[in-house]
């Protein structure tokens, strides 16, 4: 299929209704090479794969903002490829988190928040701050960089999630800190590295790394299922059980945003993933 011949309907956006409308399923990034064969359709441009992707999902989590800020006009131009409605989330740089004291990051973190992010404008989502394997909790030293995240850009709310992959966050003081502070914690469904659904802000995110190459749709039909009820559990305002907690379990609140990404492991079949759990998300309704 030529970009000419591509139908109208394959660039309409993907709809949203309801609840399920707190509810964003999405994949990391949109350029990958086996994409083309089982998601963009053949012949598909690939200056237009994003244009494709931002309208079958409802966000996507960019990975190249990890290794280097990109220019304003990059950040306006993938904006203005996407609908109304879509959001992007953003892995913010590796030199930030990866240096010696995340005390001492305010100049890069005010550099890159400034560097051009407010192009996105309201499709910006939250930014996601991934501390490396190697940092351990340190009770001090997370709270001043917490305290440097901007919370709002150009008179609009920021929102910002913590990613952690040292054991030593599997305990209450970590939990307590992020609560006191309302940064959301990524429940990271990964068999490397240590997982803690406690919620600890105003939404949720998951980053889940189990697809399989030999599964079409990446997760078998029954775990599609459970991450659907527990998106739709996390969205009303809920705190779903059987994750694993560090602290117990909170009482219901108000309806949250959520946001689920389907990254890395069986990449290949990560769209196929997250269009079958929007799928279920919106006809549970």
């Amino acid at each position: 299929m030529s970009k000419a011949s591509a139908p109208a309907d394959l660039f309409a956006p993907a709809p949203s209704q309801g609840p399920a409308s707190r509810i964003r399923v999405g994949i990391g990034g949109w350029n990958f090479a086996p994409w083309r064969n089982n998601f963009y359709p053949a012949g598909l441009v690939q200056r237009r794969e994003l244009e494709f992707a931002s309208r079958q999902l409802r966000a996507i989590e960019i990975n190249g903002t990890f290794y280097g800020a990109q220019k304003p006009a990059t950040y306006a131009r993938w904006a203005a490829e996407a609908p109304d409605g879509f959001v992007f989330s953003l892995k913010a740089p590796r030199y930030i988190t990866e240096g010696k004291r995340l005390a001492d990051s305010a100049r890069g973190i005010h550099g890159f928040v400034s560097g051009g992010l407010a192009e996105f404008g309201h499709r910006l989502g939250p930014v996601l701050w991934q501390l490396p394997p190697s940092r351990p909790f340190d009770a001090d030293d997370l709270a001043a960089f917490l305290g440097h995240l901007p919370r709002e850009l150009n008179g609009q709310p920021m929102r910002h999630v913590l990613e952690v992959r040292h054991p030593s966050f599997l305990d209450p003081r970590y939990v307590e800190l992020a609560r006191a502070r309302c940064i959301p914690t990524v429940f990271t469904d990964s068999p490397q590295y240590p997982s803690l659904a406690d919620l600890t802000g105003d939404f949720a995110y998951a980053r889940l790394m189990r697809s399989e190459s030999h599964v079409d749709t990446g997760y078998a039909s029954a775990d599609l299922d459970a991450w659907t009820a527990r998106a739709r559990t996390w969205a009303n305002g809920g705190d779903p059980a059987e994750l694993p907690h560090v602290a117990p379990p909170l009482a219901p609140q108000a309806a949250r945003d959520v946001f689920v990404y389907f990254i890395s492991s069986a990449k290949e079949r990560n769209p196929a993933a997250a269009m079958a759990l929007q799928h279920r998300v919106d006809a549970a309704g």
